[in-house]
């Protein structure tokens, strides 16, 4: 971490990086201090095990960080330090000793120094060596646009599935094929694999289970027999004891380059459960083409990193799409489906919940030529009374969250303020909502919250898929 005299840019940012690596590693043993002198208590050991898992994530995308950074793969080196940024820690939550807090004040020096090295990256990016033009970090809503050279919105390369991919491996329920579970044939997946993909398919069937992607599992691709027929379900729920949002997930995603297609994720947990989600990914680079995910509250985790959704149907009713990942969604049907008590009676739904914590990240979501309506169920109950059911196109979890919705077709149900507030003035003045050439009867932006926005025509295209989430970089395999 050795600074020269006469430092270029390239040079600081590295130096900050390594910085950030000496915090992360001064945390992870302060952590495991606090492990070892937990015995006993479940509440702090299954905080201080969870922060462990999310410390080694952070250092690996901040080692990968360093040497994209190295290799002049700044789009990378923003994607890795933006999901490397962990917001808080769990163990916020647990009663503080000498330990936690001084843990606490060492995870604060990273995300300080995280930040900063972000923001300087931001800055490279846009105004190369030039270090008279590198300004603090800013949004949108501060006039500030990130540099687009990728292909137009509704032009150019998009993602898709690969065609011809043939399975290495097949689950089936009728006991004729090698595994009977999803989960034993993504065990079977070679670690750290390369680029090729492992392909499993997944004969049609309810399999009942709750499935895990590890980080090190690479490219594992999951291939159904269509919606409603390969159907992956659970019922997991944070109202559980010792369960998280983050492990309610039925699948949950960690290695790179994910890949499904033609199945349905589900989460059946009941009225009483809280946050409930049917699929989580950390996963970059990962794309769902033709998937189908049911929810209620916290269906859709997009938790990290660079996502793609293409023609699949999500629905929910809370905050159903949620997460800090950069992830687009195209050509899909967003549904907002009833509560599960009471449902008559009426209630406020947020369609996205985007978590930004930090404004240099590179994370948000964007909607391309999506629809936006309720179920069948959900439409009756609007129009027999819609003062009650209020549905909204996102809410801010945290204070930079960031959603647009470009080319979509807003339905009836959609509140003419568009947007909800999370608890009073919280973001109001650092988040970026905008939208841009929506149709719909939901479309019209004259009734809108002030702190929403209309994107200009000449920044439409810094949410391409290709200048978003950089489509031309993906890893090309078979």
């Amino acid at each position: 971490g050795q600074v020269p005299s006469n430092p270029n840019p390239s040079q600081i940012i590295h130096s900050a990086i390594s910085v950030s690596l000496e915090n992360l590693k001064t945390a992870q043993s302060e952590v495991k201090s606090i492990l070892d002198a937990s015995v006993g208590n479940l509440n702090r050991t299954n905080a201080a095990n969870k922060y462990l898992q999310q410390l080694s994530y952070s250092l690996h995308r901040t080692r990968a960080t360093y040497q994209a950074l190295t290799r002049g793969k700044i789009k990378d080196a923003r994607a890795w330090m933006s999901a490397a940024l962990v917001s808080r820690s769990p163990l916020k939550y647990v009663n503080g000793t000498k330990e936690v807090v001084e843990t606490m004040s060492s995870l604060n020096e990273f995300i300080n120094v995280t930040s900063n090295a972000l923001s300087m990256m931001v800055s490279y990016d846009n105004f190369g060596d030039n270090v008279s033009s590198w300004t603090p970090p800013a949004t949108e809503r501060d006039g500030f646009w990130d540099k687009t050279g990728g292909p137009k919105v509704g032009a150019g390369p998009t993602l898709g599935f690969p065609s011809g991919l043939k399975e290495d491996v097949t689950v089936c329920k009728n006991g004729k094929c090698r595994y009977q579970t999803v989960q034993d044939a993504v065990n079977a997946a070679p670690a750290n694999n390369g680029v090729r993909k492992f392909v499993i398919k997944i004969n049609e069937g309810v399999y009942e289970e709750t499935v895990t992607v590890p980080f090190d599992k690479k490219n594992v691709v999951f291939i159904g027999d269509g919606i409603g027929k390969t159907v992956i379900t659970g019922s997991l729920n944070a109202g559980m004891l010792g369960i998280t949002t983050f492990d309610t997930a039925t699948v949950g995603v960690l290695g790179d380059g994910f890949m499904a297609r033609d199945i349905t994720f589900q989460n059946t947990a009941g009225p009483d459960t809280h946050q409930a989600v049917a699929f989580r990914s950390d996963s970059d680079f990962s794309l769902l083409e033709n998937c189908d995910f049911l929810g209620n509250q916290d269906t859709l985790y997009v938790h990290g990193l660079r996502q793609f959704y293409k023609k699949c149907r999500i629905q929910g009713n809370v905050d159903f799409i949620f997460g800090n990942a950069a992830s687009v969604f195209q050509d899909c049907e967003i549904l907002i489906a009833p509560r599960q008590l009471q449902p008559e009676k009426g209630e406020n739904n947020a369609v996205t919940a985007q978590g930004r914590i930090d404004p240099a990240q590179s994370t948000g979501f964007v909607f391309l030529n999506c629809s936006i309506t309720g179920t069948d169920e959900y439409m009756k109950l609007y129009k027999a009374n819609p003062k009650v059911h209020k549905s909204y196109l996102g809410r801010p979890w945290k204070d930079y969250s960031r959603t647009v919705f470009i080319g979509c077709n807003l339905g009836a149900l959609i509140n003419p303020d568009g947007w909800l507030p999370w608890s009073g003035d919280l973001s109001l003045k650092t988040l970026y909502y905008g939208e841009s050439k929506n149709t719909g009867p939901g479309s019209d932006r004259s009734k809108r919250v002030s702190w929403s926005s209309e994107i200009p025509d000449e920044h439409v295209d810094k949410y391409s898929v290709a200048n978003f989430i950089q489509a031309e970089e993906w890893p090309k395999s078979g």
